[in-house]
C-alpha cells in the first residue's frame, strides 16, 4: 500500500474512533445512568463504615435479647415444665409469640444483608475513590470531540498537520494512561464485585420485605412494653430486679427508639436507590471500563504516528519539506 494511501486510511480510522467515543455514552445511555450511580454512591456513604455496620449488628443482638429472655419470662409467669409454661405464655401473649416466630426468618435475613454490605466496604471505598460517575460520559465525549476537531483543523489547514498529529499522539497516550492514573484496573473490578454482591439485596421485593420486618419488630416491642414488663411487675418484681433478671427484654425495650432511628435511614437509602442500582447495573461491566480508555488510546496514538507527515530527504541526504497533507498526498 502506498504511503499516502496508508496515511489517508489512518486519518479515516482516527475519525471513526473519535465518532465512536462520542457515540459510546449515548449508546450505553450513560448521561442518564452514570449520574444515578453518583447518587447511589453518595446516598450510601453515611452507612458504609465499620462502626456504623457494627452498630447494626448490635441492634440485631439487642432485639434478639428479648427472644432469648422469653423462656425465662414464661417460667416466671407460668410456673411448670418448660413446654407447658411456654405454651401458656404463647396463649396469653399472642403478639409476642407471633414476633418470636417471625424472628426466626427476620434475623438471618437482616444479618445476611448487613454482612453482605460489611464484606463490601473495601469494594465500596474503591468505587467511591474513582472520579464521580457524573463525569464518566464526558471522559469519552470530550476526547472523541477533540479528535474530530483536530482532524477537521488538519483538513482546513494542511500546514498544521504535523502539529495536529503530535496533539493526537499526546491525547492517545493520555487516554491509555488514564486508567493507571485513577487506579481503574483495581478499583473498577472491585466495583463490579460490589454490584454483584448487592444484586440480591437492592431489589424492590427484598427492600419491601425488610421494611415489613419493622412492623413485626414494633409489634414485639409493643408486647414487651405494654404486656410483659407490666406482668413481671405484677408478679412482684421491681423495675431494677426485672432489669437484672431479664436484661435482654429490658434492653430491647430501652433501645427500641435508638434501633428504629439507627436502621430506618439505611432501609430508606436502600429503597430510594433501587432504581439507581438498576441504572448502574445496566452499564457495561465495571471490569471493562479501563479498556474503554486503554484500547482507543493506543489506537489513537498509533494512528496519529501513521497519519503524521514524514520528512523526505533529497539526494544529498538533507531534509526536504514536509510531504503534502495525508488526505491529498499522492492524489493527481
Amino acid at each position: 500500500m502506498r504511503a499516502g494511501t496508508s496515511r489517508r486510511c489512518a486519518v479515516a480510522a482516527l475519525a471513526v474512533i473519535g465518532l465512536a467515543l462520542v457515540a459510546m455514552p449515548v449508546a450505553f445511555d450513560m448521561f442518564a445512568r452514570a449520574p444515578k450511580g453518583a447518587q447511589m454512591i453518595s446516598a450510601f456513604a453515611p452507612f458504609m463504615t465499620s462502626s456504623r455496620l457494627d452498630g447494626y449488628h448490635a441492634d440485631m443482638s439487642a432485639i434478639g435479647g428479648a427472644i432469648t429472655d422469653a423462656p425465662n419470662v414464661a417460667q416466671r409467669l407460668f410456673a411448670g415444665p418448660p413446654a407447658s409454661s411456654g405454651s401458656r405464655f404463647a396463649t396469653a401473649y399472642p403478639s409476642f409469640a407471633a414476633f418470636e416466630r417471625e424472628w426466626r426468618g427476620i434475623y438471618p435475613d437482616m444479618t445476611g444483608m448487613i454482612d453482605t454490605i460489611q464484606h463490601n466496604l473495601g469494594n465500596y471505598d474503591a468505587v467511591a475513590a474513582l472520579p464521580s460517575f457524573k463525569l464518566f460520559p464526558w471522559f469519552f465525549v470530550l476526547p472523541g470531540a477533540i479528535i474530530i476537531a483536530l482532524i477537521a483543523l488538519g483538513l482546513r489547514r494542511p500546514g498544521w498537520w504535523r502539529r495536529v498529529s503530535w496533539v493526537l499522539l499526546a491525547l492517545g497516550v493520555g487516554l491509555a494512561l488514564a486508567p493507571a492514573v485513577f487506579q481503574m484496573f483495581s478499583r473498577a473490578p472491585d466495583g463490579g464485585r460490589m454490584m454483584t454482591a448487592f444484586k440480591p439485596i437492592e431489589t424492590h421485593p427484598r427492600v419491601e420485605r425488610i421494611q415489613g420486618y419493622f412492623s413485626d419488630i414494633a409489634e414485639g416491642q409493643g408486647a414487651v412494653e405494654l404486656q410483659l414488663l407490666p406482668a413481671l411487675r405484677r408478679s412482684g418484681l421491681s423495675t431494677s430486679e426485672i432489669a437484672t433478671s431479664y436484661p435482654g427484654l429490658t434492653g430491647f425495650d430501652a433501645d427500641w427508639v435508638h434501633i428504629l432511628n439507627d436502621m430506618t435511614p439505611l432501609i430508606g437509602a436502600m429503597s430510594n436507590n433501587v432504581v439507581n442500582y438498576d441504572a448502574v447495573a445496566a452499564l457495561p461491566p465495571f471490569a471493562l471500563f479501563p479498556w474503554f480508555f486503554v484500547l482507543p488510546g493506543l489506537l489513537v496514538a498509533g494512528l496519529a504516528l501513521a497519519a503524521g507527515p514524514r520528512r523526505s530527504r533529497n539526494a544529498h541526504g538533507a531534509a526536504a519539506t514536509d510531504i503534502p497533507h495525508p488526505l491529498t498526498e499522492g492524489v493527481t
